[in-house]
């Protein structure tokens, strides 16, 4: 398979940053890049500058009203007129209170990923990751869960305004990719996918098996909602099935990813009990489906997490190295290697600003981990709700 990749940042996106002690902190991209440098995973050679989303693209999702309000709550301080309308556009609760700079951030945040978009659909590259990206809970005239402006449904947007793609979108973060879905729920040419833990007990609250599309896109939408406290067995062996047959039924030119770490066992927002070990095994995934269905075309971007110190950046480090290629994926994957190392200086430098003791290998060891106690009724009602997504999806050769 291809390791060509690039790696799409731009400094600004560490301006999207509601407060100091918010849990989507620009600190988590720090992190991360720090890491991959700290293994020399990551040159400046694969490095690609991005640009703000223009207006004109914005709009391509988000309302003219709703923009409107983003950039007047973007001045320092607004005005008390608009204040007094933030609750309404979704920017004046804990989640996602509106903040000084905003618009700006957020559009770089949505430029990041269009410039994804943009270079493997002109062949530029075969992969791009934009780990600034993936505000998926954003609305047409909302904000919601994090997200101001909804970067993966706007460049999805871009993919088929500007190339004419049909795209598949695969959302692996724990919470439902809501406001993707809802974006293009009746767009033949777009399908979304989403795993998650089921909405019954979580944020945002969708997601169910039901949610298919409708009109003429009714069947271009699969979820896969799992049981509180699923395990990396039971995840992976619903993520593999599915979302394999799911993408030799669509047939996409196109693979637009999702990559929120939250599922982690020590994540603080769920209730999952999954390893690090599907943080490398997903990507895996992908990327040989890309290869198989869609000439290799795989954007990835972020998305949430918030165990920033001790998943995220283990999380997204594994995801640029499966699409780069990088000869140190290799060696994780092997069955018979040994633990590896994280850079120790990697930890040396970021230890004094955490009191959680970093992690010292890539890979959790599972032998200190106590068993859930019910693991085989989870299992098998994820297997149920996995044969119900599945139903109307015949397997094709």
């Amino acid at each position: 398979m291809s390791g060509n990749a690039l790696f799409v940042h731009h400094e600004q996106s560490l301006k999207y940053r509601f407060h100091d002690h918010h849990p989507f902190h620009p600190l988590r991209l720090q992190l991360t890049l720090d890491l991959l440098r700290a293994c020399d995973a990551l040159n400046s050679e694969e490095m690609l500058i991005t640009r703000p989303a223009t207006e004109e693209e914005l709009l391509w999702i988000h309302q003219p009203a709703y923009i409107e309000a983003v950039k007047a709550l973007s001045e320092s301080p607004p005005d008390p007129a608009w204040m007094e309308r933030a609750e309404q556009y979704g920017l004046m609760d804990e989640d996602t209170p509106y903040f000084p700079g905003m618009h700006e951030a957020a559009a770089y945040v949505v430029g990041g990923t269009i410039t994804a978009v943009d270079a493997v659909l002109s062949g530029r590259a075969d992969h791009a990751l934009h780990l600034g990206g993936g505000l998926h809970h954003a609305l047409s005239a909302k904000a919601a869960g994090f997200c101001v402006y909804n970067d993966a449904a706007v460049a999805i947007a871009y993919a088929k305004r500007r190339f004419g793609a049909r795209v598949l979108y695969v959302d692996t973060d724990v919470h439902h990719g809501d406001g993707v879905q809802w974006s293009f729920y009746s767009d033949p040419d777009v399908c979304t996918y989403s795993i998650h833990e089921t909405g019954k007990y979580l944020f945002p609250g969708t997601g169910f098996l039901q949610e298919r599309g409708e009109h003429l896109g009714y069947g271009a939408c699969m979820n896969i909602p799992l049981q509180p406290y699923t395990e990396d067995a039971s995840w992976m062996e619903c993520f593999e099935t599915s979302i394999t047959r799911l993408i030799g039924y669509f047939k996409p030119d196109l693979i637009v990813s999702l990559h929120g770490c939250d599922a982690h066992a020590l994540d603080p927002l769920s209730h999952m009990h999954c390893s690090m070990a599907i943080y490398s095994k997903m990507p895996a995934i992908l990327h040989r489906l890309a290869h198989a269905h869609c000439g290799g075309r795989w954007v990835a971007v972020g998305g949430g997490g918030y165990d920033m110190w001790r998943v995220v950046p283990r999380a997204w480090s594994l995801l640029w190295l499966e699409m780069s290629q990088h000869p140190l994926k290799e060696a994780l994957d092997r069955e018979d290697r040994p633990q590896t190392e994280l850079p120790q200086s990697w930890a040396g430098k970021w230890q004094s600003q955490t009191p959680t003791p970093l992690p010292a290998f890539w890979l959790d060891d599972l032998t200190r981990w106590e068993a859930i106690p019910r693991r085989a009724e989870i299992t098998a009602k994820n297997r149920e709700n996995l044969a119900v997504a599945l139903q109307d999806y015949p397997r094709v050769p």
